[in-house]
């Protein structure tokens, strides 16, 4: 699962030389910063609407935008997959309650 998003960041760091014309990731970036948290956003907001609607297909196609979208940021600030992927390892076996705890003492 994680070649996936590995092989897609390989291809989003493609895209920062591409010319914007060629590509759309290559175009997000030359918007800059706001225009690919804008995406974020009404990503966000398009898989809370596939939840309410309850349409497991529809649901995950919104995640897979969101996902894509956010693999863009990461791309864009010069961060990679593997960077979540840790954190989320480091998060694995802590319950939810132990990790908020955590952070709000940082």
């Amino acid at each position: 699962m994680s070649d996936t998003l590995e092989r897609l960041a390989e291809v989003l760091e493609a895209r920062k030389r591409a010319d914007p014309d060629s590509s759309y990731v290559a175009k997000l970036y030359a918007k800059g910063l706001d225009a690919i948290l804008k995406k974020i956003g009404e990503e966000a907001t398009e898989t809370v609407m596939a939840a309410k609607d309850g349409a497991p297909d529809k649901i995950v196609y919104e995640v897979a935008d969101l996902w894509f979208h956010s693999m863009v940021l990461l791309a864009h600030q010069g961060l990679g997959p593997e960077r979540v992927l840790a954190e989320l390892e480091r998060r694995f076996g802590l319950s939810g309650l132990e990790e908020k705890a955590r952070r709000g003492s940082q």
